[in-house]
Formats: C-alpha cells, structure tokens, sequence
C-alpha cells in the first residue's frame, strides 16, 4: 500500500474515532480511555515517519486490539 494511502486511512480512523467520542455521550471512561490510546497510537504513528510497512501494520493490529476491546 502507498504512503498516501496509508496516510489516508490513518487520517479516516482518527477522523472516525473522533467522531464516536463527540457523538457518543453514554462512554464508560474505561471505553474513553481506549479509544483515546487508539488515538494516540495513530497520532503518533501518522507523525513518525520512515516507519517499515510491518511496523505500520503492528501498530494498526495494537490499535485493532484495543478496539476490540472496546466493542466487546
């Protein structure tokens, strides 16, 4: 996947992210708390650069992790 596109789709899950903590009045803190360390880890890897496709995609599977978390 090209840089641009990666850049891209880190961009629509914080975007997305963003948008279940402003909608979504009735989060516990445990599932604020996730959501904004998923945020952070695509914050922090959307500022890093020269990163190796398999380092993206084990911070993007953290993030699916925690997630996961989330919606169980």
């Amino acid at each position: 996947m090209s840089r641009l596109k990666q850049t891209q789709n880190i961009d629509s899950l914080i975007r997305n992210l963003q948008s279940v903590i402003e909608n979504q009045c009735s989060l516990s803190e445990s599932d604020l708390i996730i959501i904004n360390e998923s945020l952070e880890i695509l914050r922090n890897l959307k500022r890093k650069k020269g990163k190796t496709n398999e380092q993206i995609l084990c911070e993007v599977v953290k993030v699916v992790e925690l997630l996961t978390k989330f919606m169980l």
